[in-house]
């Protein structure tokens, strides 16, 4: 797919990612122009009729009872942006605005909404010259939609506000005069129809679920190694096994653990050994790895349903029926959100406990703090000091935000989400997952060395090659700070994961059992 269009196609959390990353054109049509202009019509109509509907002809809120002149609709819409852009912190990244723009554009182009094409073309503008508001992280409950940081999103269609124009950021009048455009003026619904939705939310949510979804299969990858190091059994990853409970999570890395140690010498050597049973850590990666996967499962199920809905208030379909009901409520995904964050937390509790079981002298062949020569030497020991303040730092921001809920508007949002607050708190959780399993990774390839000169499957041995590549092997103490960022680097980056795709491509190695289209983004 070359070119995305808005209002009419599908959208995924792939496309509208890969829409952000110019990647794919995004662009409206004329047939959605068309259902778009016909909308417009409706909402000029009910002003033109004087039929009374919330936002259109009314103030806001606990403002609801108050009406609102013909002759002043339009000073009302640029009211309610500038009043509402209260937002505080840090501003968001640049791209996870520029999400918000596009999630915003499909919502608003599918006819439901009183939009103009003006306002969206000024919209599609903005975001094909990568002209981006400066929008403030803190402000939103996620219950009327995200109305704070969706405000100042969009105060650049008014002249209002600051705007990131490549790394700088300017004044929007005078970005606006460089470029030879004036502000908009909003018409009747338009500000209302830009600041209701749950885009805020779903940008950060997305963000999310892709660098979720790496630490997915690059935790799956790491594991492995360190399954071979530590000597651990692929007995307990049997598919009889998981078919009696299958859920799909599980039954999926267990497949795709046994697919990547497949011919695996390094198994082959103790496949006799006198040891019962694994710790936790390694004999139920499957169970905990699969979970977390579950859950990722769940959350990107239903962004794909919110970033194809409408989510404004109230929603117009047509001069007798304008609904003033509860689409842009955060609820729906605040939960799963929060759901998906506790599972990313998992996924780096029990990385760091096979991390701690690696520098464990108990496992056969392993030195102690896998360095030959301690004491001198304290070896990898104070790693895991690391992730254990990080595991503890995720847990800690494991209480879930939509358990919250504190009445805003004078009670009349007398239940909010907080899932802005899910959402934020999730990016920082997987922010340190990946620095997580960046350790797990450092400590599983010094471990791996140990097991030379056996092999273990194509693709571990390869992805330990290439870690070797950028990471030396530790005969003596040094910084290991700088070892770690690099490690950090290899996750964040999806290189573990596509230098085992590239050796599985090479070497028939099929890793891409039935479901793993269902874990994918797209």
């Amino acid at each position: 797919m070359e070119i995305f269009h808005y209002g009419i196609d599908r959208l995924t959390p792939g496309i509208a990612l890969d829409i952000c990353r110019k990647k794919i054109t995004g662009e409206i049509s004329g047939f959605a122009a068309t259902r778009i202009n016909a909308n417009r019509q409706v909402v000029e109509n009910i002003v033109h009729n004087r039929k009374i509907v919330y936002g259109i002809n009314t103030g806001f809120g606990p403002l609801c009872t108050t009406i609102v002149s013909e002759e002043d609709t339009k000073k009302l819409q640029h009211n309610l942006l500038t009043s509402h852009s209260v937002g505080v912190g840090k501003f968001l990244p640049k791209e996870i605005s520029r999400l918000m723009m596009i999630l915003k554009v499909h919502a608003l182009a599918q006819g439901f909404s009183g939009i103009s094409m003006v306002t969206l073309e000024r919209i599609l503008w903005h975001i094909e010259n990568d002209i981006v508001a400066c929008v403030p992280s803190q402000g939103s409950v996620g219950a009327s939609g995200d109305l704070a940081p969706l405000a100042h999103l969009f105060l650049p269609l008014i002249g209002e506000g600051n705007v990131m124009v490549g790394n700088d950021v300017f004044d929007t009048t005078d970005a606006l005069k460089k470029y030879g455009l004036q502000p908009l003026e909003l018409g009747p619904k338009e500000g209302l129809a830009l600041i209701n939705g749950t885009q805020f939310i779903t940008a950060n949510a997305l963000f999310f679920l892709d660098r979720f979804q790496n630490c997915l299969d690059t935790a799956d990858i790491i594991a492995a190694m360190q399954l071979e190091a530590i000597l651990g059994s692929i007995k307990a990853f049997d598919k009889d096994l998981h078919n009696l409970r299958p859920y799909k999570g599980s039954m999926y890395v267990a497949e795709r653990i046994r697919t990547l140690l497949e011919n695996s010498e390094i198994n082959a050597s103790h496949k006799d050994c006198t040891r019962v049973q694994d710790p936790y850590s390694l004999r139920c990666i499957p169970q905990i790895h699969g979970a977390a996967r579950n859950a990722y499962l769940h959350l990107k199920e239903l962004l794909e349903i919110e970033i194809n809905s409408v989510t404004d208030n109230p929603v117009v379909f047509d001069e007798d029926k304008a609904i003033s009901g509860g689409n842009f409520h955060g609820e729906p995904i605040a939960l799963p959100i929060d759901y998906a964050a506790i599972a990313a937390s998992e996924l780096g509790n029990i990385s760091d406990r096979r991390i701690y079981l690696s520098l464990d002298d108990k496992i056969p062949g392993l030195p102690k703090l896998l360095m030959k020569e301690t004491g001198l030497n304290s070896g990898l020991m104070i790693t895991q000091y690391t992730t254990a303040a990080l595991v503890s730092e995720n847990k800690t921001m494991c209480y879930p935000a939509s358990a919250d809920s504190i009445p805003t508007s004078l009670g009349q949002e007398d239940h909010v989400s907080m899932g802005s607050i899910s959402a934020r708190k999730a990016l920082r959780i997987v922010d340190n997952l990946e620095k997580i399993l960046g350790i797990e990774l450092f400590c599983a390839a010094q471990a791996f060395d140990f097991r030379k000169p056996l092999k273990s499957g194509k693709a571990i041995d390869a992805c330990h090659d290439f870690v070797r590549s950028k990471i030396t092997f530790i005969e003596h103490d040094r910084v290991f700070a700088n070892d770690i960022n690099i490690a950090i680097d290899l996750v964040k980056n999806k290189e573990i994961v596509h230098i085992v795709n590239e050796v599985a491509k090479k070497e028939h190695i099929d890793i891409k059992n039935e479901h793993h289209e269902l874990f994918g983004i797209y």
